[in-house]
C-alpha cells in the first residue's frame, strides 16, 4: 500500500498549485502543475511495471 500512499501524497501536494493556476491564473503554478503531473505519470508507469512483474511471477 505504500505505492498508493505515494500517489495520494503527490496529488495532495499539487492541490494548492491547481487552485492557484485555475482560479487565479498564476502561470508559475501552472509550471508546477505540469511538473507534478509528469512526476505522477512516471510513478504510474513504475507501478504498472511493478504490477506486471509481480503478475508474471505468479
Amino acid at each position: 500500500m505504500s505505492r498508493f500512499e505515494e500517489i495520494k501524497n503527490l496529488i495532495d501536494s499539487l492541490e494548492d498549485d491547481f487552485s492557484k493556476f485555475y482560479d487565479k491564473q498564476n502561470q508559475a503554478a501552472g509550471t508546477r502543475v505540469r511538473k507534478g503531473m509528469q512526476e505522477l505519470k512516471n510513478k504510474a508507469q513504475e507501478i504498472r511495471t511493478e504490477v506486471q512483474d509481480i503478475k508474471n511471477k505468479a
